[in-house]
């Protein structure tokens, strides 16, 4: 590899203006996209995370892991942490030439009262709170809403219902944003989805539908709900399950013992083989169950 493509790749990337790659005093990949730092952290069993900071005022070869406290999940390799970043750059970009304004607010939501607004456009506002925060559409721009879809007050909050806002207006926001928009959509609305797209989303591209396919499923099998490290039985997870994962008043729970390097919760619960998972009558390291019945 000549110089000049080291260069490239270990500086300013080519077509993006401001974003460049380079080296941590550490050894660690990193990347500066505007103010905002991004760096590749090697974890255990060869896994990456993608980890951020901000307004990091030294040069790329200065950096270290300290200067990072933000959490972006897991990345598969070198190539996955530039495509992130890159993506990460045309969002930016992107969010920019939208022109969105940021306001004082003081307004009523039902998330508390609004602390600060980025209008997206008139009638299209979205408010941070102490705790929460979310859209509110104008009564006007609320009537654009699908029915299956619309809140009567207009108000959207910002952990999925934001999404709905996003697929109604889509040229309010970035690609990257419709993209995780939609996948939103997919994952928290898709009988919505379905009836107002006419596509039936199969098998591993509903997080909500895979669960209800999986609470169908299981219905009459225990599902473990809580779980905690043996302090009783060395090597062994201690589990308390119920019938379908079902909670509440009167339901009926068990105890059983799970070996550890088997207990995987995955997506929706543990499923309990009762012909090898025996129901576990000793000593209990909840505290709940101490001095309960083998039930």
């Amino acid at each position: 590899m000549s110089a000049t493509t080291t260069r490239n790749r270990d500086d300013e990337a080519p077509g993006y203006p401001g974003v460049s790659f380079g080296r941590s005093a550490d050894g660690l990949l990193v990347a500066l996209v505007g103010e905002s730092a991004f760096a590749m952290l090697p974890a255990r069993e060869g896994r990456h995370y993608l980890v951020t900071g901000w307004r990091i005022r030294r040069p790329m070869s200065q950096w270290t892991r300290s200067d990072f406290y933000g959490h972006s999940g897991e990345i598969a390799d070198e190539d996955a942490f530039r495509a992130r970043v890159l993506e990460q750059a045309e969002h930016s970009q992107e969010k920019l030439a939208l022109g969105r304004r940021e306001e004082r607010s003081s307004a009523y939501t039902p998330w508390g009262p609004s602390q600060g607004a980025t209008v997206f456009a008139e009638g299209v506002v979205c408010h941070s709170t102490a705790g929460h925060g979310g859209f509110h559409l104008s009564v006007e721009r609320n009537s654009k809403v699908h029915p299956l879809l619309r809140d009567g007050g207009g108000f959207y909050e910002e952990d999925e219902a934001w999404a709905i806002v996003a697929i109604t207006f889509p040229h309010l926001f970035t690609s990257f944003e419709r993209r995780c928009a939609e996948c939103t959509m997919k994952d928290s609305y898709p009988d919505a989805w379905e009836a107002i797209t006419g596509t039936v989303l199969q098998p591993g591209k509903s997080r909500k539908k895979d669960e209800r396919a999986f609470r169908q499923e299981h219905a009459a099998d225990w599902v473990v709900v809580s779980a905690i490290i043996s302090g009783h039985e060395k090597g062994f997870v201690e589990c308390i399950a119920t019938l379908g994962a079902r909670r509440g008043i009167g339901t009926e729970e068990r105890r059983f013992l799970v070996p550890a390097d088997e207990y995987d919760i995955g997506w929706f619960g543990f499923v309990i083989d009762p012909d090898r998972h025996p129901v576990h009558a000793g000593p209990s390291s909840f505290v709940g169950w101490q001095g309960r019945g083998s039930r």
